[in-house]
């Protein structure tokens, strides 16, 4: 399991641009993977899944009060922990939840990676019966 707190992810709008026929990450996309690899560098080395599903659970806190679709997020950020070796691929996700939180100065994405089965719920904490 991984808990982190990641800067606000540019939307998937920003992410990419066409450059000479081709659609290459932006550059406020590498800046935002760059960070993400920074920020989690200091957690020491991780071994990803292999071949394991995983959950990934996200609380959006955004850095202001415009309006933003939160299905706009989950690309930055799952791409970003891929790049950071977080897991071996995206495609493992198979539970991807998503929650607005309240606006904080800055905005930040706290992050959870679970290896599925989970034991307890993402949201409320509860225990999970796997019966």
């Amino acid at each position: 399991m991984l808990t982190a707190s990641l800067p606000f992810p540019p939307s998937v709008n920003r992410l990419w641009r066409k450059w000479r026929g081709r659609m290459v990450l932006s550059p406020e996309g590498r800046n935002y993977r760059t960070a993400v690899c920074a920020r989690l560098a200091g957690n020491g080395p991780r071994k990803p899944p292999s071949g394991g599903r995983i959950a990934l659970c996200m609380d959006a806190f955004p850095p202001d009060f415009r309006r933003r679709d939160l299905d706009n997020l989950n690309k930055s950020v799952a791409d970003a922990l891929q790049d950071a070796a977080v897991y071996e691929d995206d495609s493992l996700i198979d539970l991807l939840l998503t929650r607005r939180r309240e606006v904080v100065a800055g905005g930040r994405i706290d992050v959870r990676v679970d290896e599925l089965p989970l034991t307890t719920c993402p949201l409320c904490g509860s225990f999970i019966s796997n019966n």
